[in-house]
């Protein structure tokens, strides 16, 4: 019973890792995913957390949701978007990985929940907001719409696979999330090496 006890938890946290980092890319729509989870009896949360799953909730999250989608498809709305939805991404994705986590002391369980949900969907954020960023230098903000609409599907694939096979998919995000960071770390200090001097002397 304890090794049951024991996936079952494994589960929920790495279904919170993956609803976390698709909220790196739609803030609203993971948490829409999780209440109706939640009210459908296919995830549990904590009982402070039971409020994700009421009606006025998840009608709220849903008009929130669809605008979200929508906003990213006006010009130069995308762009500040990026800027007001980090915070928010990380906000998200420490509520959802605290409201799956078992029954713990509030230190543990938020510090857990930042660490885990709000570094996931933070690292997501980030390199959506570095690919943004190259769409619109290297388009004119032309190409903008297929990042967003990217965006979108990666944040519904992503809830799905949370929900369908949350241990496999799971780990598979964490290694995508270390590779992304990676990538982000490196391109950061190729911008901020100082460029050779190539005058001729």
């Amino acid at each position: 019973m304890e090794s049951v006890s024991d996936l079952t938890m494994l589960s929920a946290i790495m279904a919170g890792i993956t609803l976390s980092a698709a909220a790196g890319l739609r803030v609203f729509l993971p948490i829409l995913a999780l209440g109706i989870a939640v009210r459908m009896g296919w995830l549990e949360v904590g009982e402070q957390f039971a409020w994700l799953a009421s009606e006025p909730v998840l009608i709220i999250v849903g008009i929130a949701a669809m605008l979200e989608a929508g906003a990213y498809y006006i010009p130069l709305v995308d762009n500040l978007l990026d800027i007001l939805a980090t915070p928010a991404a990380i906000g998200g994705g420490t509520v959802i990985v605290a409201s799956l986590l078992p029954e713990m002391n509030d230190l543990a369980q938020w510090g857990t929940a930042l660490t885990l949900g709000g570094g996931s969907a933070g690292i997501v954020q980030t390199g959506s907001v570095l690919a943004r960023g190259l769409s619109t230098a290297s388009s004119g903000g032309l190409a903008n719409p297929l990042v967003s609409t990217g965006e979108t599907a990666g944040s519904l694939f992503a809830i799905a696979m949370a929900l369908l096979i949350p241990i496999v998919f799971g780990i598979i995000v964490i290694i995508a999330l270390v590779a992304l960071l990676v990538w982000m770390v490196r391109w950061l200090r190729r911008r901020k090496a100082p460029t050779p001097d190539t005058t001729p002397i």
